[in-house]
């Protein structure tokens, strides 16, 4: 604070100017009885003085001040040592994200390192002779790879900058390559379609003849039923839809809280809120279905074009909400747990 340092004293009328001291002052003198110097804010306060006089209250007479009493009292404006932290005491927990505010706050007290939790490199497998590269011209039969570039965006959100990405054709031995080139770069594999039933999803088969261990394949939700999640010694495989709206929702409830969990977060699989409905909606019971949403004043509004290849949606959506396997009807204002990006 701007003003002057004293030591308090009761009844007191004026206090006789006596120096000053500057942020950064690094000899400071022991204030007498009566006296008072002049302070700048951030600078350290002078022995024997506890109280902090903004200049603005103040009357200035030759080497004189004085002010109004009844407006203060002692310890006025002054930051005690330890006030923040005392010697002993936690200012980070484990598993904390580091932040801007978290830097400032460990750079405030000396602190230039700490450990942290490595980010995973992530392998990207898209596959599809249908798909297209950004860019090119579509030929006839041909869609554009949307998914590889929503992958790649999830993923630099996290803060994961080695991601290696490959784009295949649906052929058995070009993907087998590329399944086993990629397991052996990262530590987490992420592909995209081939994993269903049809003739041409050889993603599982590949996968297998990689020695991935499974963990589940298929789950009774909507979009994203023909989800596989497999093991292979300490790394992680996720096999997901190629349909858009399948891969943004596996993607967010399965792949994005494995790698947080992976990097030290707590609780990665909580729903990031649970809010009330703007309006109510019908479902289908036997399946979860994660549904576009967008929150909006404490409340989760849902969106229309909720079909799977609809992408329409997404231009305003910042979160997912779930539906529960038992529900087939919600009514406006009934909560819903929501997952935001």
């Amino acid at each position: 604070m701007d003003g002057y340092a004293i030591a308090w004293e009761d009844g007191r009328t004026n206090w006789e100017l006596v120096g000053e001291i500057a942020a950064g002052a690094s000899s400071i003198a022991r204030l007498g009885i009566g006296k008072a110097v002049r302070i700048f804010t951030g600078a350290p306060i002078p022995q024997a003085a506890d109280t902090v006089i903004p200049q603005e209250w103040i009357e200035k007479d030759g080497n004189h001040i004085r002010f109004d009493q009844t407006r203060f009292s002692k310890g006025s404006n002054v930051r005690l040592k330890g006030t923040q932290t005392e010697i002993g005491n936690i200012i980070l927990k484990k598993g904390s994200s580091i932040t801007p505010g978290t830097i400032g706050l460990l750079a405030s007290v000396g602190i230039s390192q700490i450990p942290i939790y490595r980010a995973p490199t992530v392998a990207l497998i898209v596959t599809g002779n249908e798909l297209q590269e950004l860019g090119k011209l579509l030929s006839y039969g041909q869609i554009y790879n949307s998914n590889g570039p929503v992958l790649k965006t999830y993923l630099k959100m996290l803060g994961i900058e080695k991601i290696q990405s490959l784009q295949v054709i649906d052929e058995p031995k070009e993907l087998q390559r590329a399944i086993d080139t990629s397991l052996a770069a990262a530590v987490f594999l992420i592909l995209s379609g081939g994993i269903s039933v049809g003739d041409y999803d050889y993603v599982k088969t590949g996968l297998a003849k990689a020695g991935v261990r499974e963990l589940f394949y298929k789950v009774k939700q909507r979009p994203g039923k023909p989800l596989f999640a497999g093991l292979l010694n300490e790394k992680a495989i996720f096999a997901l839809p190629g349909n858009p709206a399948s891969v943004i929702t596996c993607f967010n409830q399965y792949v994005k809280p494995s790698i947080l969990q992976y990097m030290g977060y707590h609780n990665p699989w909580k729903a990031d809120a649970r809010l009330p409905l703007a309006q109510g909606l019908q479902s289908k019971a036997g399946f979860t279905f994660f549904l576009k949403a967008k929150t909006e004043h404490g409340e989760v509004h849902m969106l229309t074009g909720q079909e799977s290849f609809n992408l329409i949606a997404y231009g305003s959506a910042n979160c997912l909400i779930e539906v529960p396997e038992i529900c087939e009807t919600m009514e406006a204002g009934e909560l819903i747990d929501v997952y935001h990006w």
